[in-house]
């Protein structure tokens, strides 16, 4: 308490009664695969423009983390983190030039379509003592081509070659960057990793300011190179494109930097094309559920493998070969219109499944199970399931997509790849995810506070009081409150031993609403009885 040592009047601040639990949000999704560029650290997109900015289009049909970022926002969507993974031996184009070096964002073949020009800047001031007006800094242009520009051949820039070459997939143009540290558009301020598309900048000590109209130069960046096919271990992102192994955290990619605080937002986390068709492809699943089961707070949405029909059914047994209750697999993949030809396209189902996991929380909440959901921008099934094939495949944990005439194609699955049939549906284990997330976020403040019957009142108020909550809007089952969920913590959860040893055990009993999968009514003939 303060001491008070002078008569007066004294105001204090203190905290009574229970610290608020904040729910967690649970449908911010990472998606890991191969891009046509961008960085190599997961960047959150909001929206699949954003996406084409970063990280480019449609690059290669057998490439599916473009078509699964689109189905995700269609399907409801709303934030996600790209984690572009590239294989050993890539390479990042660079432009080394009469003092400005130029990098693309990423490594890659498409860093060799960046052109860059360097020229003086538009606004130009009368330095002091002179009597001609100069130009106050430099200008940069970019530009990014859907294929790469002959070097040496044409200058983009140049209005001359405006329709001897493609229009530009992107362009930056930064004007009145100054050379000056001091200055607000001081190069370093205004170009970086966050703020271009394209590349990042650095500028030698000692560059004089550029004079005149003339450009300082117009040229390609040149050297980068894709590399061989991205293997388990650079999912598992502690291996760089030279094949060294990463030290340094906060350059860890792949799964491994999604493990950083950076991104613990992340609920959900898929590999879009990633199936299980072989044994590589199945390693890739595995690491991405292991990541799910460590984290303990995120959920593994995994794709079947493409081509999987009647035939191939009896071998279509996910819980075999991997059973978890932190994730859930999805079957058959579907015909979409391509995004940038319109041509009828199979893609893979997760991204979808993603975008419906989201809806469906941010409209009903997390306890709602993610079915019966139409699948947005679906035209098509490369395999149509009927009732009698579901029945085979449901038991096995595999969550179909089906077409309903008259109601579209619908998402007509929602359970996890658990063998424990408590944990067998989607919207259980992430009601618990959630429940989880939110106390364990919401209660550090309890560490090192006097273990004492008070503590003890103000966490179990705390906890009752979000639990209560969360009853009330649907979540858990009960007509009465002590019917859905019980908080214990006192001599009843600790004994002398744990208490001396610094533990303070609660234990929360939650009754989880569960999904209605099997709806039956049972109609029967009612015989009318004669009136005396």
């Amino acid at each position: 308490m303060p001491e008070y040592l002078a008569p007066g009047v004294f105001i204090e601040e203190i905290e009574r009664g229970p610290k608020p639990i904040e729910g967690v949000a649970t449908s911010t999704a990472a998606f890991l695969g191969e891009c046509e560029r961008g960085p190599v650290r997961p960047r959150l997109v909001t929206g699949y423009g954003e996406f084409l900015r970063l990280f480019g289009d449609v690059f290669d049909d057998a490439k599916y983390l473009p078509f699964g970022v689109k189905a995700f926002f269609d399907n409801g969507g709303r934030r996600c983190y790209i984690s572009r993974i590239v294989g050993e031996g890539a390479t990042t184009a660079a432009l080394d030039d009469s003092g400005y070096t130029l990098t693309a964002n990423g490594p890659g073949e498409a860093g060799n379509r960046i052109w860059a020009r360097v020229l003086p800047a538009t606004t130009q001031a009368v330095p002091t003592g002179g009597t001609d007006p100069e130009p106050i800094g430099f200008r940069l242009q970019l530009a990014y081509f859907g294929r790469e520009v002959p070097g040496g051949l044409f200058d983009p820039f140049h209005e001359d070659n405006i329709d001897r070459l493609p229009r530009p997939v992107l362009v930056e143009d930064y004007d009145d960057l100054s050379l000056d540290p001091e200055s607000s558009a001081y190069w370093e301020k205004m170009i970086g990793e966050t703020t271009s598309a394209l590349i990042t900048l650095e500028v030698a000590a000692g560059t004089a300011v550029p004079t005149g109209t003339d450009p300082v130069f117009s040229a390609p960046l040149v050297d980068g190179g894709d590399g061989d096919a991205p293997t388990v271990a650079h999912f598992r992102g502690r291996t760089d494109e030279a094949g060294n192994a990463i030290v340094d955290p906060t350059d860890f990619r792949g799964l491994a930097a999604l493990d950083l605080d950076l991104y613990r937002d992340v609920a959900i986390v898929h590999a879009p094309g990633i199936g299980n068709g072989n044994d590589d492809e199945f390693a890739i699943q595995e690491a991405i559920i292991t990541h799910c089961e460590l984290n303990r707070f995120r959920f593994a949405v995994l794709d079947s493998a493409r081509g999987q029909n009647d035939v191939g059914l009896p071998t279509l047994q996910p819980r075999n070969r991997k059973a978890t209750q932190y994730g859930a697999f999805y079957y058959p993949w579907y015909h979409t219109p391509h995004p940038r030809t319109g041509v009828k396209t199979l893609v893979p189902p997760g991204a979808a499944a993603c975008g419906i996991y989201a809806l469906t929380d941010n409209t009903r909440g997390v306890w709602k199970a993610p079915a019966n959901v139409p699948v947005a921008g679906a035209i098509d099934l490369e395999y149509n399931i009927n009732t009698g094939t579901q029945e085979v495949l449901n038991p096995r944990g595999v969550n179909c997509i089906r077409r309903f005439p008259g109601r579209g194609i619908r998402m007509w699955g929602a359970r996890t790849l658990a063998a424990d049939p408590l944990w067998k549906y989607v919207s259980v284990r992430r009601l618990f995810i959630f429940l989880e997330a939110s106390i364990y976020n919401s209660t550090q403040w309890v560490v090192f506070e006097p273990n004492d019957p008070k503590l003890w009142a103000r966490v179990k108020q705390s906890v009752t009081l979000f639990l209560r909550t969360q009853w009330r809007e649907g979540a858990l089952f009960g007509t009465k409150e002590e019917e859905a969920f019980s908080v214990s913590v006192g001599f009843d959860t600790m004994t002398e031993d744990d208490i001396m040893n610094g533990r303070l055990i609660v234990e929360i009993g939650i009754a989880p609403v569960r999904p209605a999968e099997f709806v039956i009514f049972r109609v029967f003939q009612k015989t009318i009885e004669a009136k005396s």
